[in-house]
């Protein structure tokens, strides 16, 4: 019980998986016709995006929030092609020879993009330790001008906002070299477990998370520890920035990254990140990382002409699912009341039509009338629940 009682996150986050994975193969041919493809496709996808949700769940771990990884992303991918095209030989009319990079201007390029990416959590940081920013204010003015940066500096390397690179080891990793995002995020599953759960440092980053005063009363040095998860959030982002740009074959800084950060806080708190700070497993991110790839790839296989417009949709819902579970967890639990007052009523209503729109706008069969029953069967569902939320809070009579 004991066993069940600390891994109940990541249970359930099991449990969802082979649900998902059980409906979508029931419904679609896709995942039995071509199992191997798919799960190749998932689990490089899970990586890429799985790598700098560990740098996303370090902060939120730490208390804070990092709203730049989209944007980071961007500009990491910028600045690793860019440097590519200004170092690779050129041809006679100018034009960079990208075929076959030289593994020194590969090496190159990556390690000055990371070295940027330090610096971007270290601006971060000294923002929120110094200039005593909120980190949400900090890392949003970080989302809005790091893209506009990249914008320039990739009109201003290369000529054009939209930077390609033909290299067939940087666009294997598309096909062939599927594994390498796999490896990578494996190898940093294993440094961050290590990092959180058996040295020092990890203990003090849940502490500083829980409370950074008692943290700071203890003499725990909380800037440099801020420091520390700020880089480590930029510096993966740029990492799955030079993957995602390899992946492509391109990268435009107006579009690169677009919204991932979203991605990366859902995947973390859906993996059992408090955004309070001072919870969260590396364990955890792993599996609400492969979960929300695999809901979002079910998406795609059950609803093919709407699915670029639905994946927004559906990471919000887990979202604001994955936190509402998370404050049942670590709150009042079920003495909560979910709809109390005029305010609980008319979000019965607000929930109900929004069930019913959705489910209407998504379906091909009779969508007015479908539409309608499930916002009815919504609205009977959630009355019910308001119902016996008033009954149970009556005063019992003697």
């Amino acid at each position: 019980m004991e066993f069940l009682r600390k891994y109940r996150n990541e249970i359930g986050l099991v449990v969802a998986i082979f649900a998902v994975m059980f409906v979508t193969t029931s419904l679609s041919s896709s995942y039995r016709e071509k199992p191997i493809e798919n799960a190749q496709s998932i689990l490089r996808d899970a990586s890429m995006l799985g790598i700098f949700a560990f740098g996303a769940a370090i902060v939120i771990i730490a208390g804070g929030i990092d709203l730049s990884s989209g944007s980071v992303i961007a500009f990491s991918g910028t600045i690793f092609f860019g440097l590519i095209i200004l170092l690779v030989p050129k041809t006679e009319r100018g034009q960079p020879m990208t075929g076959d990079v030289a593994t020194w201007i590969l090496v190159v390029s990556a390690l000055v993009t990371l070295a940027c990416a330090v610096l971007i959590g270290t601006f971060h940081a000294w923002l929120i330790t110094v200039i005593e920013l909120p980190p949400f204010v900090a890392t949003l003015a970080s989302l809005v001008g790091l893209r506009s940066l990249a914008r320039l500096l990739s009109e201003k390397m290369t000529g054009s906002e939209q930077i390609t690179v033909n290299d067939e080891t940087l666009l294997s990793v598309g096909s062939e070299a599927w594994w390498i995002p796999v490896v990578l995020w494996l190898v940093f599953a294993v440094f961050f477990w290590v990092l959180m759960n058996k040295t020092v440092v990890g203990r003090h980053l849940y502490a500083m998370g829980g409370n950074e005063t008692a943290a700071k009363l203890s003499g725990i040095r909380t800037e440099r520890l801020k420091w520390l998860a700020y880089c480590l959030g930029s510096v993966t982002a740029a990492i799955s920035g030079i993957l995602y740009a390899s992946y492509l074959g391109s990268v435009g800084a107006s579009n690169a990254g677009l919204g991932y950060e979203l991605n990366a806080i859902a995947a973390a708190v859906v993996g059992g990140c408090s955004l309070m700070g001072g919870l969260g497993t590396v364990q955890g991110v792993i599996l609400g990382t492969l979960f929300l790839r695999l809901v979002v790839d079910s998406v795609q296989k059950l609803a093919s002409s709407n699915s670029d417009k639905l994946e927004g949709l559906v990471v919000g819902v887990l979202v604001i699912l994955a936190v509402a579970l998370n404050t049942i967890n670590f709150g009042a639990g079920k003495r909560k009341e979910f709809f109390p007052g005029w305010l609980g009523i008319t979000n019965v209503i607000i929930l109900s039509l929004i069930a019913g729109v959705l489910y209407g706008v998504t379906t091909t069969t009779n969508p007015l009338f479908m539409g309608l029953l499930v916002g009815a069967v919504t609205f009977a569902v959630l009355a019910s629940r308001a119902t016996w939320e008033r009954v149970k809070g009556r005063p019992k009579v003697a």
